[in-house]
């Protein structure tokens, strides 16, 4: 099993950390329901069947984003493809594209909300 189950991405800003986030990976995050109106999420695309975890973005009262610990790494088919697109859709790249040896390339990155995330791929 992966260690990961499930992971989450404060915000303060939900519509410009969707459009960040949608227009970095191409992808379109969907709306989860929650019974508790103090929390907005945002959800990855997911499958159940398929491995990795999945997560949403939130939004909830008295919580901040930016300045965490959490690190999360989105899997990419080339991580400079989704690079390129951080700075035009709001973030910046806190380190280029480079190599971790056998475990492919990783770039760092800062979105909109001033969390810094990973981008992974093998080539």
């Amino acid at each position: 099993m992966n260690p990961v189950g499930w992971f989450e991405i404060y915000v303060q800003d939900m519509a410009r950390a969707q459009k960040f986030y949608e227009t970095v990976l191409g992808v379109k995050l969907e709306k989860l329901g929650n019974p508790d109106a103090s929390l907005e999420m945002m959800a990855f695309p997911m499958g159940m069947e398929r491995p990795g975890a999945s997560g949403a973005l939130a939004k909830m009262s008295g919580v901040p984003s930016g300045g965490n610990s959490t690190l999360v790494y989105f899997i990419c088919e080339d991580c400079a493809e989704e690079a390129g697109r951080v700075a035009a859709a709001g973030g910046r790249i806190e380190r280029e594209k480079m190599s971790i040896g056998e475990y492919g390339f990783i770039v760092l990155a800062i979105d909109t909300e001033g969390n810094m995330f990973g981008l992974h791929s093998m080539k």
